[in-house]
């Protein structure tokens, strides 16, 4: 019994001592499904690294990106691992406050993230983010609409293709709306659509020197035509519609068409909360034969913030959260269906992901096509394709998007709802120091 207990003794004792010297990293995260998800998988990483522990801080979005802004900011060192946006990276990365991700591992495969999502992570070929999932925007319609109408979708339509097939395919009396687009305001919400709607226009939000462009023919083009399609054949009050609203109109069989993320592709195929389940049809984002096509790119991603004491072991965390190990555990356990998509070419590769997602050629030809360092058809100095990577674009951005919901409600003209965009982007541009 003595022998029994001063063995248990010395086990408890190493177990201490262990415990003492494993490294705890906190995790800032989101909580959408797929990071709660990683939460619960979380058991692996820790039979592969038992010297390292985690501690998460799960927050919804607006929360998170207040309180890892501020961290960063500081270099208050609060966080090891950050979950941040695509639109986050390229500034954070310029002002020195991520490090670069050069220790991922032998068998992580950069080159193996898809290309487009790289580079919208990456500042002079370097790496400062890795893309737990990633989107772009697409066409999404009803099968069955269009042949009633006597069309066909082609795989890449052009603008005038989906005005000429929202005409036909709006039926009023039936409750049909042609194509539901975003008019909510918001840097992510309408602008986030009606930004990389712009560029396959030709437009842009500043020239090579930072002038604001909102008084240029491709913005008065871009904004005229969506206002006039939307009030033809969208949703009443389609001013107020965001993702969410919209993503509700496709799933009741309210709309011919719409134009958005192609994360929303598993929502509007799933017989469980789409009546239209069996109907519907992708398209790439319409174009005008510029050579830029109205979609955009996003992806949510795992940096390391210059702050931390803890970079190797945070590194490790996100070499294991990111990799195809790790899309492999997912389908393991949950289906392949449910695997963070939109980050790796490998996956696309994949019979079981591709059997299991018939949208997937269609979402990788979609994130394909947008290029968030050459996002315009004329030049310009910033990065991002729904958004301009400057500091000063989350309250510009909003302030445009209320202007131009207001134009879509019949509030303002668009004409008006453009000088007004101009006056509010010449005077942030003038107060950022970015022209005199």
């Amino acid at each position: 019994m003595k022998l029994r207990t001063l063995t248990l003794g010395l086990l408890s004792a190493s177990a201490f001592a262990f415990a003492a010297q494993a490294e705890s990293i906190t995790i800032a995260t989101v909580n959408n499904g797929d990071m709660v998800r990683m939460q619960t998988l979380t058991d692996d990483f820790t039979a592969k690294n038992p010297d390292i522990q985690l501690q998460w801080v799960t927050l919804e979005e607006n929360v998170l990106r207040e309180r890892v802004t501020t961290d960063i900011a500081t270099k208050g060192g609060q966080y090891d691992v950050m979950t941040i946006g695509t639109y986050e990276v390229p500034i954070w990365a310029k002002q020195s406050w991520l490090l670069p991700l050069d220790k991922l591992g032998d068998d992580y495969d950069v080159k193996d993230i898809i290309p487009a999502i790289a580079n919208g992570l990456s500042v002079d070929g370097k790496l400062y983010a890795a893309p737990f999932y990633g989107e772009s925007s697409f066409v999404m319609y009803r099968k069955d609409l269009m042949e009633k109408a006597g069309l066909t979708m082609p795989d890449a339509p052009t603008w005038d293709f989906i005005k000429q097939a929202a005409e036909k395919m709006t039926d009023r009396a039936s409750g049909v709306n042609g194509v539901c687009l975003r008019g909510k305001a918001g840097w992510g919400e309408n602008m986030a659509f009606l930004t990389a709607m712009s560029n396959s226009f030709g437009a842009r939000w500043f020239d090579e020197n930072w002038k604001p462009q909102f008084d240029q023919p491709e913005w008065k083009n871009t904004l005229q035509f969506y206002v006039d399609l939307m009030k033809a054949n969208g949703p009443e009050g389609a001013s107020s519609n965001g993702f969410n609203e919209n993503l509700a109109l496709f799933q009741q069989g309210k709309c011919g068409m719409w134009i958005d993320a192609t994360v929303a592709a598993s929502f509007v195929s799933d017989p469980k909360n789409s009546t239209v389940a069996d109907k519907v049809g992708y398209a790439l984002a319409p174009d005008n034969g510029l050579g830029k096509r109205g979609n955009w790119l996003w992806a949510w991603s795992l940096a390391i913030p210059a702050g931390t004491q803890k970079a190797d072991a945070a590194q490790k965390f996100v070499s294991w959260a990111t990799s195809k190990d790790y899309l492999e555990l997912v389908a393991s356990k949950e289906g392949w269906a449910n695997v963070p998509p939109g980050t790796r070419t490998s996956l696309y590769a994949n019979p079981e992901y591709q059997k299991a997602a018939p949208f997937a050629k269609m979402t990788l030809d979609s994130i394909n096509a947008a290029d968030p360092t050459h996002p315009t058809v004329k030049p310009v100095p910033y990065v991002g394709v729904q958004f301009v990577a400057i500091p000063e674009f989350q309250g510009l951005g909003t302030t445009v998007g209320q202007l131009f919901s207001a134009a879509l409600a019949g509030q303002t003209s668009v004409d008006d709802a453009l000088k007004q965009a101009q006056d509010a982007a010449t005077a942030t541009m003038t107060e950022g120091g970015y022209i005199q």
